[in-house]
């Protein structure tokens, strides 16, 4: 369908007939063919009413796209063509308008595509529904429960490679506004016999493969599994692989899914130890060993299998191979130990496995539960979408398809009498009479099954109970006596002779005709899987192992809690739960979605005319159509049908202004349809015979002919005179502008001519008037210029002059000057050859002063060329000859004697300087005057080292007992937080006061201090953390020498006193928040009710405390302080995570806790 069209009713466009109310003629040939017929276009929905008839079309279709359910959306049932959105939205619609609680079922065979339709009913309502953070919480764990449930609970048959071995009915909650809350998940008999035997072309539960092929080399190698499906003897090799499913893609999704449930990480860990302890028992192979009293006893032939399962789960390996070996029969006070050969040991391994795969799905539907499960105790709105296993005829029939189809007759009881009491309500409602109609009750087929006197179940019970040898055999006997009469059980063996010469049933079977058909099943089994038992020493050796679920998985292994009673039997609780099951769905609307399958091939475009008229017979499909079409085929309300057909009567047409009933009575009467035809009700219309209604709608057709023929015309006639009105108006636009154009134009050249002139004019006068100013300009700067370089040229020959006179000058000044210099050295030589002859020492010193002499000669010669230079040389020259003459009267040592003088001055000066700026007496301080020679480093710094030395010796001296115990425990502190949690830096400044709330003084606390006899070391006041909700109520916490104690801030009244040998580890953050978990030793009495999750302020002082007086009390080094941001906490009997997440708080807000699920705690930590 293009874009442009819009499909107002099922009937626009229809490919066969998509409502069979509406087929004519009505027969079986008939449906069959308009099945078909539909299944070869591609539309594989057709109604029966409100009755939904899906056909597995064995390939993707475009019709689940995002745009097909905004087309649904809000939308009359019967206003589109027929789809399973069409049922979601009316039954969502209905439950959120009308607060009726609704319930879809989904029946059909294996193979029919009955969960597809369950996930697509549960992705359109998750779609429709409303939007929000929670809100899209929840829809995403009801979501991906389904991938969950499929891997552990689907498998490959022969009819459906992803076939549910298991019932499946969910609940999902609403609020008020129609918003999901939550949900529960119930499931029915899991099929637990496949765990350990499959039939020939058919697979083990997908779980197992996924794991082997999806799973990472580390995880197979810490599971302790091959990837070698070979190597597994529960594992059957001819259909490992399916053709269409990527067992390693589907395990990730798996992962991924259970992860948004809100499986913790360990409890994957814990659930896939469980998968692999399964495969592992499977390879346990046993071997006759002789006794000495004769009999036999079992042994396990290769120990490796046992020993790697024992380490997975955690058990004994002595412990669980006595249990193969022996079984333990207790009757009263008496307890018999008998052995168990090997067929009885092969039986107990297999029991154990089935029980083990079957508790542990129990537990993981109940897990999924807790997670998804809605957290208000307010009123809910509940949808149920049933799943449940198809009618199933096999070559071999046993237990499980007997309960089965049990239950496939419960449903088919529940539809029958659901669907009559719709259609009589609808009509009593409608105030229509009422015609019954015959049809087939299968009540008494389930009375058959289900009889608590004579019923197959009751009777299986009862045989199961009795004393004495209980077979199979004894069982079917027990039927052939009490059923032979029944019209529905066939046997050989009855008394019943027209089945004696049935050769098509052997002598070991039973049939029984149900609803879809006979069905034959071998009795063999039927007594032990009935019983269902467990040897009582191998559920106590499942208690015993040290694995984190498996004491939930068997609680009757409990020594504490032995129960001699036989358990229920598997058909007792099977009945049990179907009819809870049938109460509920009797609380609710029902909505019906009958799945059909086209052929046994998987194969899509084939139609199987034989396959899909048997499955339409025992679907009751026939006599749903009579049903509906008893009193009248077709209804619809006033409003609707009068907006259909109003264009076929001229009082109706295009307006009526009365009420819709009133018009569709002029329509009807104006139309001359029979009044046998129809009936009104009170708000619908009631048509008797799809002749009447293909008639109103060929009338209608030729109607809406006529009408697009009129509305062509007019549109034609108004198109043309709107393109001729503006033509003309174009014309008149275009003529205007033009004139105006070329009248523009014309002003242009015009206006472009008179300004080009007068540019012309004013140009020639300007430039005139330029000549002649300029002339005058010329004329009087003559006369400046001659001027100027006349006084130019007197200047330059002035400046010669001067330049010539000072150069004359400048030459003598040079010339004496030179001359004294040479004069001056010629001495200096001759003075300095007559020092040659004298000691080495005035030689050496009179060469320095020579060099001195010459450096000072050279300034002066510089200063000589404008002062007297003569006069300054002369005067050095008689200082040099005082110097020689004076130094004759200095000792020979006194060079020596003046350094030693200097040194000792200067060291003194040194010592002084450094008593006036001697650094405090604090130990932290770092200051040290600043060294003024550099000889001095060395004992300078040796100063500085003893100097810190002694003022430590001077500060340590001042301290006091207490105050010593303070920065110990400031020094453990430092050990336990450094660089590890983010509080400890602003804590390093505050003292450790230990009595916070001054208990001794306080008269307020006077009976919590009489109650507690030792001395209080730590009192401070705590938040303990609430696990339901994340928020904290105030306790004050007490330490002493051998406890600490929690109590009631305001009543003083002792909630908790647990002994600090008890106290196993403490668990903080590594961040700025003052949450710490007090974790106690499993097995003690303070343990009972969990951990304590608690927040402080002092959290570096208690946490230290506790450490140096636990430790001290337990007799140990010390107590172990986990930091990190994620631990678990024991509440009770659920560990719970705690995780601290960074957050967008300003830095001066406090952390804040906050309930995620029921198995996380998340804590917000403002941002540093």
């Amino acid at each position: 369908m293009s874009k442009m069209e819009v499909k107002t009713s099922l009937l626009d466009g229809m490919i066969g007939v998509g409502d069979m109310v509406l087929l004519e003629p009505l027969t079986e040939e008939s449906f069959i063919n308009n099945l078909k017929k539909r299944f070869d276009h591609n539309e594989i929905y057709t109604y029966i009413g409100s009755v939904v008839i899906s056909m597995n079309p064995y390939k993707n279709l475009p019709i689940y796209t995002p745009d097909k359910v905004e087309e649904y959306r809000n939308r009359n049932f019967y206003e589109l063509s027929p789809h399973i959105y069409a049922l979601s939205d009316e039954a969502y619609r209905s439950l959120r308008d009308q607060d009726k609680d609704q319930c879809i079922l989904i029946t059909g065979e294996s193979g029919a595509g009955k969960t597809e339709a369950s996930k697509l009913v549960m992705s359109y309502v998750a779609a429709v529904c409303g939007k929000g953070q929670e809100v899209n919480k929840v829809k995403e764990q009801l979501l991906q429960s389904n991938p969950v449930l499929e891997a552990f609970g689907n498998a490959k048959t022969v009819r459906n490679d992803n076939s549910s071995r298991f019932g499946k009915y969910m609940d999902i909650e609403f609020d008020f506004k129609g918003d999901p809350i939550g949900g529960v998940i119930s499931n029915y008999l899991l099929e637990k016999s496949r765990v350990v035997k499959q039939p020939r072309g058919e697979r083990n539960f997908h779980i197992f493969y996924q794991l082997l092929s999806g799973a990472s080399e580390d995880t197979l190698k810490k599971l302790k599994l091959d990837r070698d499906f070979s190597k597994y003897n529960y594992l059957s090799l001819d259909s490992a692989t399916v053709n269409g499913l990527d067992d390693a893609a589907n395990f990730r999704t798996v992962r991924n899914a259970m992860q948004i449930v809100g499986f913790m990480e360990d409890e994957v860990q814990s659930v896939l130890e469980l998968v692999a302890a399964v495969l592992k028992l499977g390879n346990i192979e046993f071997k006759p060993e002789s006794r000495t009293n004769g009999f036999d006893e079992s042994r396990v032939k290769d120990k490796n299998d046992l020993k790697e399962m024992c380490e997975l789960l955690g058990i004994d390996q002595s412990v669980l191979e006595r249990a193969f070996s022996f079984r333990t029969v207790e009757a009263r006070s008496d307890k018999v130990a008998t052995t168990l050969n090997v067929a009885q040991a092969y039986y107990a391994r297999d029991a154990l496995a089935k029980n083990l795969y079957s508790r542990l799905f129990s537990w993981l539907v109940n897990r999924i539960n807790e997670s998804i499960k809605a957290q208000t105790k307010t009123r809910k709105k509940v949808m149920g979408v049933l799943d449940i296993y198809g009618f199933e005829i096999f070559e071999d029939n046993s237990f499980e398809q007997f309960i089965i189809n049990y239950c496939n007759e419960k449903l088919q009881q529940i539809f029958i009498e659901l669907t009559l009491r719709e259609e009589q309500e609808e009509y009593i409602r409608e105030g229509i009479e009422w015609t019954n109609i015959e049809y087939f009750n299968n009540a008494i087929i389930c009375d058959l099954i289900e009889n608590n006197q004579n019923g197959i179940l009751a009777m299986l019970d009862e045989e199961c109970l009795r004393p004495g040898t209980v077979t199979d055999e004894t069982f079917l006997d027990k039927l052939n006596t009490i059923c032979a009469e029944h019209l529905h059980f066939e046997s050989r063996q009855s008394k019943n002779s027209k089945f004696l010469t049935d050769h098509t049933l052997p002598h070991n079977c039973f049939r029984i005709q149900h609803y879809a058909g006979k069905v034959l099943y071998r009795v063999e089994g039927f007594v032990d899987k009935n019983n269902d038992l467990l040897y009582r020493d191998l559920s106590q050796a499942m208690y015993k192992a040290n694995h984190s679920i498996m004491r939930a998985l068997f609680p009757d292994g409990n020594p504490a809690k032995i129960n001699l009673k036989r358990p229920p039997t598997a058909g007792f609780q099977f009945r049990a739960s179907v009819a809870t099951l049938m109460k509920n769905l009797q609380t609710k609307n029902p909505n019906y979605i009958r799945c059909i399958k086209p052929n046994d091939k998987k194969s899509a475009h084939i139609f199987t005319d034989s396959l899909v008229c048997h499955q339409a017979r025992y679907l009751g499909l026939m006599e749903n159509v009579r049903v509906r079409r008893a009193g009248y085929a077709f209804r619809q309300p006033y409003e609707l049908c009068l907006l259909r057909y109003k264009m076929m009567c001229k009082q109706t047409w295009p307006h009526w202004s009365g009420p819709a009933r009133e018009g569709v009575e002029v329509l009807l009467s104006n139309l001359a349809v029979s009044p046998e035809e129809y009936s009104y009700g009170r708000s619908k219309v009631f048509i008797r015979n799809p002749r009447t209604l293909f008639f109103l709608e060929e009338k209608r057709r030729s109607c809406l002919e006529d009408l697009a023929t009129l509305i062509q015309k007019i549109y034609r006639g108004w198109k043309c005179r709107t393109h001729f009105l503006l033509l003309k108006k174009s014309q008149v636009v275009v003529a205007a502008w033009y004139r105006r154009y070329a009248q523009q134009k014309k002003y242009q050249k015009i206006k472009s001519a008179t300004l080009v002139m007068q540019s012309f004019i004013r140009g020639w006068k300007a430039r005139k008037i330029l000549r002649e100013l300029k002339y005058q300009k010329r004329c009087e700067e003559a006369a400046t210029t001659i001027a100027a370089f006349w006084h130019g040229t007197q200047a330059r020959n002035e400046l010669r002059r001067l330049k010539e006179e000072a150069r004359n000058k400048r030459a003598v000044t040079v010339i004496w000057a030179a001359w004294l210099g040479t004069k001056a050295r010629m001495e200096l030589r001759r003075l300095k050859y007559e020092k040659r002859s004298k000691q080495a020492v005035s030689i050496i010193w009179a060469g320095w002063q020579g060099t001195k002499a010459r450096r000072e000669l050279k300034r002066l010669k510089e200063e000589a060329r404008r002062k007297h230079a003569v006069a300054v040389i002369w005067g050095y020259w008689l200082g040099l000859k005082v110097r020689r003459e004076y130094r004759k009267f200095f000792r020979a040592h006194a060079g020596r004697k003046i350094y030693e003088f200097t040194i000792q001055r200067i060291i003194q000066k040194y010592f002084l300087g450094l008593k006036k700026t001697m650094p405090s007496m604090s130990p932290v301080d770092k200051t040290w005057p600043v060294r003024s020679y550099q000889f001095l480093d060395g004992t300078h710094k040796e100063l500085r080292r003893i100097f810190h030395l002694w003022r430590c010796k001077k500060y340590r001296s001042q301290f006091t007992q207490e105050k010593k115990a303070i920065y110990e425990e400031k020094l453990q502190a430092s050990e336990i937080f450094k660089d590890k949690k983010a509080l400890y830096p602003s804590s390093v400044s505050q003292p450790f006061k230990g009595d916070y709330l001054e208990i001794n003084k306080n008269p307020k606390y006077q009976k919590l201090n009489s109650m507690v006899e030792e001395k209080i070391l730590l009192a401070d006041v705590v938040n303990k953390i609430n696990r339901a909700n994340g928020k904290g109520a105030p306790r004050l916490f007490l330490l002493t020498k051998n406890n600490f104690v929690l109590a009631d801030q305001k009543t003083g009244q002792v909630k908790a006193s647990v002994p600090l040998p008890d106290l196993s580890s403490v668990s903080v953050s590594t961040q700025t928040d003052g949450f710490f978990a007090l974790k106690l030793k499993e097995g003690t009495t303070s343990a009972a009710k969990g951990d304590f999750l608690l927040s402080s302020d002092h959290l570096i002082e208690i946490i230290t405390k506790l450490q140096r007086t636990g430790a001290a009390a337990a007799g140990r080094d010390h107590i172990n302080v986990d930091i990190s941001d994620e631990f678990l906490v024991q509440f009770k009997q659920d560990k719970v995570c705690v995780k601290f997440i960074q957050s967008g708080l300003k830095n001066g807000s406090s952390a804040a806790c906050k309930r995620k699920n029921n198995r996380l705690l998340e804590v917000s930590v403002p941002s540093p």
